[in-house]
């Protein structure tokens, strides 16, 4: 085999889970997947989490049967006005429904390498931006899970840090939250902006979780402790060298700040021992 066959790049395998390969392209990565059943893992993972943020903002999505007639080179022009002043209350809720299923796709990190634009600023601000949105995401979309919020339970911590380490190319610690009230559920892979990401769940004793996100930060920007809202699921975020860290839940935002402030704490006592 030729090394067309051997190599997949990242850009191949979004390109595969969001459809826009042809067939030769498609079935060059399906062989390689077959001999990489990690990655086919994380595709079937990819595949899932964008099938659930679609159906999440489906109701959102109509189609009209006079959005035809725009595109239709015969359409008189009085009779294109007439039936745009006919239905222009209604493309407002349409343009309102594309942006959202814009945003259900870039939410699971599958369209970040195709918005992306090559400056560094705009990288940068891709990765601050969206890290809250996906951690937000994740947290709507597992920890309502019963039986598979996790991959990998509390009792192999040591294997799901140095998996999950391995994966991010980050050696990674998991906070222990329980002077907070919280216990370790487990952890699992997902994307993050189009890379390995990890995610580590936490209860307390009645049953309320919360999240703890971590993703590549390609341009080592640092930043503060930001806060974002999103429906009631607040999240505490920041940039700390090669990642980006976030905690988010439908706690208290008092009691989401010190699970924060404690996952800093570990997070950077970890880095400087290692150091």
């Amino acid at each position: 085999m030729t090394d067309e066959w051997n190599t997949v790049s990242e850009n191949d395998l979004h390109g595969y889970v969001d459809g826009f390969l042809n067939e030769a392209d498609k079935a060059r990565v399906e062989q390689w997947l077959e001999r990489n059943p990690a990655r086919a893992e994380d595709i079937r993972q990819w595949q899932a989490q964008a099938g659930e943020l679609r159906a999440m903002f489906s109701t959102y999505a109509r189609s009209d049967e006079r959005d035809r007639a725009l595109l239709s080179p015969k359409t008189n022009p009085d009779e294109a006005t007439a039936s745009a002043s006919r239905w222009n209350a209604g493309l407002a809720r349409r343009i309102a429904a594309g942006l959202l299923l814009f945003v259900a796709g870039a939410l699971s990190g599958l369209y970040a390498p195709h918005i992306l634009a090559p400056g560094r600023s705009d990288r940068v601000a891709e990765v601050a931006e969206s890290l809250p949105r996906q951690a937000q995401s994740a947290f709507l979309i597992y920890a309502s899970e019963v039986r598979h919020a996790v991959e990998v339970g509390p009792d192999q911590q040591t294997h799901l840090a140095n998996w999950l380490g391995k994966r991010l190319d980050h050696p990674l610690n998991i906070p222990d939250l329980s002077k907070l009230g919280f216990s370790l559920v487990g952890g699992r892979l997902l994307p993050v902006n189009g890379k390995a990401g990890a995610l580590f769940m936490y209860e307390d004793a009645s049953g309320q979780r919360l999240t703890v996100l971590l993703g590549r930060n390609p341009d080592n920007r640092e930043t503060s402790f930001r806060i974002d809202n999103s429906g009631g699921v607040e999240t505490f975020y920041w940039i700390d060298g090669p990642i980006g860290y976030a905690v988010t839940g439908e706690v208290p935002r008092a009691l989401l700040q010190k699970v924060a402030d404690e996952c800093y704490r570990q997070f950077e006592g970890a880095g400087e021992a290692k150091s």
